[in-house]
């Protein structure tokens, strides 16, 4: 399957609520969280005002002219917030193009944007039985804390 990475346009921000609600693991697909959730406070401040604080940063996965995936990340007291200068992570594809290995793509050029960019590491919390948490293991993440349900991640760019 043919894509392109690229920067996300600031007109195209209105998706990111798709890609938000598309990030919620649903454990089972046939009974999937409510679109509303992600109008909890702790979800919303992942796309509240993006594009408006000085570390958003977003990269979408183009094909057929659609955007089929986004990763983005900021620096918010979010689910896997390590400090306020690490960027926390949040990724997510329309399911009929996971596991085409453009997930890996999408993590691995904004982990090169963010060290271009001088971040010294970034996050991510992912839930313990979430297929995602081997991806970001594999692209770098190691697990540095955990709760009952989500391991928070961590990956170094600078040493």
């Amino acid at each position: 399957m043919a894509y392109e990475i690229r920067e996300m346009d600031t007109s195209e921000y209105g998706v990111l609520s798709d890609f938000l609600y598309e990030a919620i693991f649903q454990r089972d697909d046939n009974n999937r969280l409510p679109r509303s959730v992600i109008q909890e406070p702790a979800l919303r401040i992942y796309i509240e005002d993006f594009g408006n604080k000085k570390d958003d940063r977003c990269l979408c996965a183009v094909t057929d002219n659609r955007i089929v995936g986004a990763v983005w990340t900021r620096i918010i007291k979010g689910y896997g917030s390590l400090d306020d200068n690490t960027p926390e992570f949040a990724i997510s594809l329309y399911p009929e193009y996971r596991g085409k290995g453009i997930g890996m793509a999408l993590m691995k050029k904004m982990l090169e944007y963010l060290e271009q960019e001088g971040y010294e590491k970034a996050s991510l919390a992912v839930q313990k039985d979430n297929y995602a948490l081997g991806m970001y293991q594999k692209a770098g993440f190691t697990i540095v804390d955990e709760n009952e349900e989500e391991y928070i991640m961590r990956i170094v760019l600078k040493e």
